[in-house]
């Protein structure tokens, strides 16, 4: 059965790439693993950094963010009870093991000159919150056992939120994923329906397009540094 199983990466915009790789890299510890032309964006970078083998955290860069003024309280909450626009990032909570491994982080991140606050128990959590470079917020989370959903799917904000039971028995349930044995194909255009924001006469040519086309036009499958070219271990990394 085909299943979500975590975040594969989350992507960030930002205007100073080499401040959010320091940031995360100096005080967090995260290790960049991928810092390349991004893929059929003119002018633009992708930055990944490593938070397990098939998790990420990412950033994207062009020049035209540089431009754009963050706004408290609209593109950024600013703290973890803040407002921000629907859709826009709230906060960003990062998964550790135990208790102790979040207060060894909580005192690197202090160490490092970053206030840190915490541990607040949530019951279903633990966590340790701070602010990272262009007005993030941030958190270290960590669970000591999976969430019970009948203790923390509370009765009352079902009922705010206009949720019935029927459909809190869906959400709750959600049908499986069966993979197909042919592609399912484009449904028609229904501006009822989320769609990516592209020019509507680019966005009518990929919904017209076939899967294998579109694939053809936007992948590239290939490292910026082939293999053969990865300096070995005693060679030096050549230097502008």
């Amino acid at each position: 059965m085909a299943k979500i199983t975590g975040i594969h990466h989350i992507a960030i915009s930002t205007a100073n790439v080499k401040t959010q790789l320091d940031f995360f890299c100096r005080v967090l510890g995260l290790e960049l693993i991928a810092l390349y032309w991004m893929h059929g964006v003119d002018n633009a970078w992708h930055a990944f950094m490593k938070l397990n083998d098939s998790s990420l955290l990412g950033f994207v860069f062009m020049p035209a963010i540089r431009d754009i003024t963050p706004t408290i309280g609209v593109t950024h909450a600013q703290h973890m009870g803040g407002e921000s626009a629907p859709g826009t990032l709230q906060h960003i909570s990062f998964n550790v093991d135990s208790v102790k491994d979040m207060l060894a982080l909580r005192d690197r991140i202090r160490n490092a000159g970053v206030p840190a606050f915490g541990p607040y128990d949530h019951g279903m959590c633990q966590s340790v919150y701070f602010a990272g470079p262009e007005s993030l917020t941030l958190e270290i989370a960590t669970s000591a056992e999976a969430i019970d959903s009948d203790q923390w799917i509370d009765p009352e904000v079902v009922r705010l939120a206009g949720i019935s039971a029927g459909e809190l028995q869906a959400f709750r349930h959600p049908k499986p994923t069966v993979a197909k044995v042919e592609a399912v194909p484009q449904p028609a255009y229904d501006p009822a329906q989320p769609h990516l924001g592209f020019p509507k006469a680019v966005y009518d040519k990929m919904l017209a397009a076939s899967d294998e086309r579109l694939a053809r036009s936007m992948s590239m499958p290939e490292p910026p540094v082939p293999k053969a070219k990865i300096p070995s271990a005693t060679e030096p990394m050549a230097e502008d």
